[in-house]
């Protein structure tokens, strides 16, 4: 047999491109607030009901709940979101702060949200509207903890490439409002209503279990930061433990995960007949080691398959660092560890549309990635080196650019062998 066609070759890339793309979508409105959230609402209380939102998703989830709430029952609200993950909202206001580090606009909603809170009684209801990023976002620090000092703090756990569970541990023993501390300011009822970000589905981890109990300790914090050489910001303090008397009156209840969403990326591919290998919704580790440890189960895949993923891998920036964030890096790391093995493509994308502190939600593979970017005189072992996936995918046009999706159910990967 002759060689395929040029003309052929690029049909079948832009297929595989538009195939993975698809998959993506899926994946992203499994977890729309828009459409998961109204059956989970719960019926109006005898008084108030006040909504206390804090995420990426919280702009989306305000907006559902206003969509669906009777117009005669009283209810308002505070939803802090990340800058540029606003809605327009008539009865609950949004308020845009920093993520991932705290600043003041953060400070100074999540002061107010919990002043609000504390005012509800037992005939009214705090409606908590949570999902991933709400940790920066409800940065309240305890007394004798300082805003810049938190900040500090978080810059460093995030440049030592510190899980977000051990970030969250910190945070919550600095914090006015994490670690269940919401939910026992609160006389009234609580029902949360999570997006999860967080391998577990654990409410405690996510957005640092505003309305959970905390199993850990102010030792389990100190540990934390002795284990990457980080000062203490302030005074630690205690949080509510499970088993406490006061979450007899609050449900925290997760309704999207990333498995939801790996399963509707499946099915897209499962329709086209190829069959779909889910890897787990739990996989974590250094971005660049996962992708080394993926690209040989791809070469021992019988095709066609995909090969699904989900989960938080980290990255650790070395010397001054480049831009770009966990899945480019991922994908860059997997792209080298392939060599230009014919017929994989892949696709990895964080589904709040935002990889890192660029304006991409992710990056494309081909098979001809490597190719292209030597043509190019794009050095892929040095970018990766350089923590620059951003330069590297930017530089070939294959950056997947969707803007804030306002959900997050953690990182999408699917490499498709053909």
């Amino acid at each position: 047999m002759g060689a395929i066609p040029r003309c052929a070759r690029a049909g079948k890339l832009r297929l595989m491109r538009a195939l993975l793309e698809e998959s993506f979508r899926a994946a992203v409105a499994a977890a729309d607030p828009l459409h998961i959230l109204p059956a989970h609402l719960p019926a109006p209380p005898r008084g108030r009901t006040f909504v206390a939102a804090a995420g990426k998703a919280a702009a989306s989830m305000a907006l559902a709940v206003e969509r669906h709430w009777p117009r005669n029952a009283p209810l308002e609200g505070l939803a802090i979101t990340r800058y540029a993950h606003g809605l327009p909202t008539e009865r609950i206001r949004v308020v845009e702060a920093g993520h991932p580090v705290p600043d003041a606009a953060g400070e100074a909603a999540a002061r107010e949200l919990l002043e609000e809170v504390r005012a509800l009684g037992p005939d009214d209801l705090l409606l908590a509207l949570v999902s991933g990023g709400g940790s920066s976002l409800l940065s309240l620090p305890a007394p004798g903890v300082t805003m810049d000092s938190l900040k500090a703090m978080t810059r460093e756990l995030l440049r030592c490439g510190a899980p977000i569970q051990e970030i969250n541990t910190a945070r919550k023993h600095l914090s006015s409002i994490q670690g269940g501390r919401l939910a026992a300011a609160c006389r009234a009822p609580v029902l949360a209503l999570i997006v999860s970000d967080v391998t577990g589905d654990d409410p405690t981890h996510i957005a640092s279990g505003p309305c959970a109990p905390d199993p850990t300790t102010i030792a389990d914090a100190q540990a934390v930061l002795r284990k990457y050489g980080i000062a203490a910001p302030g005074p630690f303090s205690e949080t509510p433990k499970p088993g406490d008397p006061l979450f007899a009156r609050v449900e925290n209840r997760v309704i999207a995960t990333a498995r939801r969403s790996l399963e509707a990326g499946a099915a897209v591919f499962r329709a086209a007949g190829i069959a779909p290998v889910l890897l787990g919704d739990d996989i974590t580790g250094e971005a660049s080691e996962v992708a080394r440890a993926m690209a040989k189960q791809a070469l021992e895949v019988r095709r066609p398959a995909a090969l699904i993923s989900g989960g938080e891998c980290t990255v650790t920036v070395r010397g001054a660092g480049g831009r770009g964030g966990r899945c480019a890096e991922f994908l860059l790391a997997l792209a080298i560890a392939l060599e230009g093995v014919p017929g994989v493509h892949g696709i990895a994308a964080d589904t709040d549309g935002i990889d890192g502190s660029e304006d991409n939600a992710g990056a494309l593979l081909a098979p001809d990635t490597l190719a292209r970017a030597a043509a190019k005189g794009v050095d892929a072992q040095r970018m990766l080196e350089a923590n620059d996936s951003y330069g590297f995918f930017s530089a070939l046009g294959d950056l997947v650019v969707t803007g804030p999706t306002r959900t997050n159910v953690n990182d999408y990967r699917a490499i498709l062998l053909a």
